[in-house]
């Protein structure tokens, strides 16, 4: 790797990460012609799977029964809380300001209620068909039966997180019965823990920040054949699991009304960790919309792991710790030094750009929220709106009429009430 110096030279912007100054950073890539290594059939795919699991997920978790077993989150017009961020800053927002409540989705209360589960519902099927007697056609409830359990509890399912993606393969994994194991880095929780333990899942706290948990836990599981790891780093099926958001979105925008063409544009903020969860939703995006929705990642300025390399083009090669930052973030499921394998790679042409903010904007943002529109996400699933105001400063073009300019709220409502209140408070305090 370069020294941080050359980098410096070479990228100017690697300097203003290094001094932890919010940046807006615009890809030089985006928009060109790439190879990439997964195509709109997987995410087809992906959605078949959902619906072949849909009998026994409407079962195995009842708060799923309105939806007939669908795992999804609401799109929500934020006018109130536009009207807010109008009053507050220098340039109104011209276009309109909606939610994408993934802090809504049922069993997790997060985005990794896409990916984690999904993987943990293949990992299943392939069990039961290769150990079982399931067969593609067959009603998928037939795996909350005593025999299944029984097969299912001959496996584990292992991953790292420091939170959510540890709540949503931890929960579904130990409903299958499969022995499940959460290795948890420092920045976790204590209420994710808690939970987790509450479901039946073993926890394995290390005091050590995510980069350093993974290969331990990736360790832990090569020892076991039976065991299946899902690697928060690199992994394919989260990857796809996230994908599918692009096929449910678009089907909201048809009801909705949402326009995305060249008079339309769409602009969406995601936050991002390691980059896995909003690089997947950003390919199901673009497969499924094309060229007029924009992506933009949204990171802590302690913590920018997807845009330091991105923009270095080292994506996993490089850590924050590399350029002297320390990697600490009150946006828990941020705190990740190392980015995803695959996620820089695949955004190479993907992602229009990232912004990196101040942790108190975040607490600002979740009371402003909760004020005006009487929603409660964590202060991760706030950061989409750091970014906005950049954006249409930056690009003009994002600030018209017909833009439609959507938050990912990433995580929240399962946050206890204590929780809620403290992170409120803090925000209510920056107002």
């Amino acid at each position: 790797m370069d020294n941080v110096q050359s980098l410096e030279t070479k990228y100017p912007q690697v300097k203003d990460l290094k001094n932890e100054t919010p940046i807006f950073w615009k890809n030089p890539d985006y928009g060109q012609d790439a190879d990439l290594p997964f195509t709109k059939q997987d995410i087809l795919d992906a959605v078949d799977l959902w619906k072949r699991f849909a009998p026994y997920i409407e079962e195995a978790f009842p708060e799923t029964a309105s939806m007939h077993g669908i795992i999804e989150s609401p799109l929500i017009r934020l006018d109130k809380m536009k009207q807010a961020w109008d009053g507050e800053h220098e340039t109104p927002l011209a276009g309109s300001l909606y939610l994408k409540a993934d802090s809504e989705l049922p069993i997790s209360g997060s985005i990794k209620s896409r990916g984690g589960i999904y993987e943990v519902l293949k990992f299943a099927e392939h069990v039961a068909m290769t150990e079982g007697n399931l067969k593609l056609t067959d009603n998928h409830a037939i795996l909350g039966t005593p025999e299944y359990k029984h097969l299912f509890a001959q496996y584990g399912v292992m991953v790292a997180s420091t939170g959510n993606l540890a709540l949503s393969v931890g929960i579904a994994a130990s409903t299958f019965g499969f022995k499940t194991t959460v290795y948890m880095s420092r920045d976790a929780k204590e209420w994710k823990k808690a939970k987790l333990r509450a479901n039946g899942v073993n926890v394995v706290e290390l005091d050590t920040d995510f980069s350093s948990v993974i290969p331990q836990a990736r360790e832990a599981a090569a020892k076991d054949p039976k065991i299946h790891f899902i690697d928060d780093e690199g992994s394919s099926d989260l990857f796809i699991g996230y994908a599918v958001a692009g096929v449910r979105l678009q089907q909201q925008f048809q009801i909705q009304g949402i326009k995305v063409d060249r008079d339309h544009p769409v602009i969406v903020y995601l936050p991002a960790g390691v980059g896995g969860s909003p690089s997947g939703v950003t390919f199901g995006l673009k497969m499924m919309m094309g060229p007029y929705i924009h992506a933009i990642f949204c990171e802590p300025t302690h913590v920018p792991s997807v845009t330091l390399g991105m923009m270095t083009k080292l994506n996993n090669k490089i850590s924050v710790f590399d350029i002297g930052l320390d990697g600490k973030t009150a946006a828990d499921g941020l705190a990740v030094g190392r980015p995803s394998r695959i996620a820089g790679k695949i955004m190479r042409t993907l992602l229009f750009g990232s912004v990196t903010f101040d942790d108190p904007t975040i607490y600002k943002y979740v009371a402003q929220l909760m004020d005006t529109e009487n929603i409660t996400v964590e202060p991760s699933a706030a950061a989409g709106f750091t970014a906005i105001e950049r954006a249409i400063t930056e690009v003009p073009a994002f600030n018209t009429a017909n833009a439609t300019h959507i938050v990912w709220a990433t995580g929240g409502s399962m946050m206890p009430e204590s929780e809620r209140k403290v992170d409120h408070d803090k925000g209510e305090a920056l107002l």
